[in-house]
Order: structure tokens, then C-alpha cells, then sequence
């Protein structure tokens, strides 16, 4: 059983400018560099679709890469709270399984995993609004969390656009837009730093970074990653923390 422990100094949603554009990248590269100052961190990616069984238990590889740099090991069922077997959208894939994806629960487990931890990741899915039942979407899931946005723009051919709609849909869920990140998706996209002056000139946020395209393990990416990221920037980061030496450190519960 969890019991609280604490409430977290900060936690950040990190969304998207579209799918598979680097949110769990920098999502991860963020826990990596709050673990390395010390605090107690969590990562949460309530829905996920595509999963892969193995030795009789379901892992998405995007809840497992921001399991590994956290220090907080959280069972899955409450990191993940609908984690769907199917890479299709989060509504499809549950009515494939005959289940409903309920804010209510995901609210419920995020609130038991900050009673646990100093920090808080939570990843969002696909891009910023994604349906998650006939009702709602991922937009409202952020809203309801409330928590300072890190937005993740893909660096590829239309970005512009995807970026400053999704800026815009931020704002209208009166949403802090805490910081940006450009991840390069298409290193040879023509113009790509007339790309990044533009959308410089027009996002009126902190800008984080930008992650090149980069060939290392999977398992390395995160370090790397955050390497080229100022998260220092972002509210209530807890920069200047020492160290713990106790237990709570470690990845147990």
C-alpha cells in the first residue's frame, strides 16, 4: 500500500506539438535532470497506447523510459492508469477493450503519486488535444491537472503552425506555458533556422533548447538530452538542492 509522504515542490505536463515528436525524450531528459539534484521524482504517463507483454506484464516503452529516471519506482497501475495494447488513439484503442478512459481516476492516481514524491513529470499523449472518451481530451486532462506546461515542438516541415495552435490551446485552458523545447525530428529540413527565429520571435515563453538529432542507445538519450536543456528556468525547479542520503532516494516505496 502507498502511503503519503510528501507534496511535491514542483511538478510539470509535458504536451506536444503532435505524436512522435519527443515529448517522452524531453519528458525523461526532465526527470533525469530533477533526480540529479536530489529530490524525490516521479514520472506519470496516465494513457498510453501500445504495449508489449512481456514475462506476463504489459510495458509501453514510453512509461518505462520515464520509470528509469525516476528515483520514486511507482507500481504501473498507478503511473499508467490506462495503458492500452493497440498504437492507435487513446479513444479507439479503449473501446477496443471495452473500457472507458475516466479523469476522475487519473486525477486520483496523480494525486497519490505527488503525495509521494518532491517532483512530478506527467506526459501527455499525442499532441495537445487528443479525445480521450466522447467527452473529453487530453486538453482537459491538463486543465484539470493544472500544472505549468514544457511544450515540445518537433522540428520538421509545419512545425510553425502545430507550435503556435498549440501555444494558443494552451492559453485557452488558462494553462502557464512554463517553458519550449525544439527536438530536431528532421535534421535536413531545409531552413531550419529561419524556423527557429520564427517561432523565437512568436512564442512568448522561456526557450528551454534544442535537442539535435542524435544516434545514442535509448538508455543514454535522457543524459543527453538534458544536456542541451535549461530546465533551471522553469518554475519552482528546485536547482541547489542537496543531495538525500537517506532510503527515500532509491527507486522503492
Amino acid at each position: 500500500m502507498i502511503t503519503s509522504i510528501n507534496t511535491p515542490r514542483c511538478a510539470y505536463f509535458v504536451a506536444g506539438t503532435d505524436t512522435e515528436i519527443g515529448k517522452t525524450l524531453v519528458a525523461s531528459s526532465l526527470l533525469h535532470a530533477l533526480t540529479k539534484t536530489g529530490v524525490r521524482t516521479a514520472g506519470m504517463k496516465p494513457v498510453a497506447a501500445g504495449a508489449e507483454l512481456r514475462d506476463g506484464v504489459w510495458h509501453n516503452e514510453d512509461a518505462d523510459a520515464l520509470a528509469e529516471q525516476a528515483s520514486i519506482a511507482l507500481p504501473p497501475a498507478l503511473a499508467t492508469p490506462y495503458l492500452f495494447a493497440q498504437p492507435t488513439a487513446p479513444h479507439i484503442a479503449a473501446a477496443l477493450e471495452d473500457r472507458v478512459i475516466a479523469l476522475p481516476h487519473i486525477l486520483s492516481c496523480y494525486q497519490q503519486i505527488a503525495a509521494l514524491a518532491d517532483a512530478v513529470v506527467v506526459e501527455g499523449v499525442g499532441g495537445f488535444r487528443v479525445p480521450l472518451n466522447q467527452t473529453i481530451d487530453t486538453a482537459d486532462m491538463a486543465q484539470q491537472l493544472g500544472l505549468p506546461v514544457v511544450l515540445v515542438v518537433g522540428l520538421r516541415l509545419g512545425c510553425i503552425s502545430h507550435a503556435l495552435l498549440t501555444v494558443e490551446a494552451i492559453a485557452a485552458r488558462g494553462l502557464q506555458l512554463a517553458g519550449w523545447v525544439i527536438n530536431t525530428v528532421d535534421p535536413t529540413m531545409l531552413n531550419s533556422e529561419a524556423t527557429v527565429d520564427a517561432l523565437l520571435a512568436r512564442i512568448d515563453a522561456p526557450f528551454l533548447g534544442r535537442v539535435p538529432r542524435m544516434s545514442l542507445p535509448t538508455a543514454d538519450l535522457a543524459a543527453a538530452a538534458a544536456g542541451y536543456l535549461q530546465f533551471s528556468h522553469l518554475p519552482g525547479w528546485p536547482a541547489g538542492t542537496p543531495l538525500l542520503t537517506n532510503s527515500l532516494q532509491s527507486k522503492e516505496i
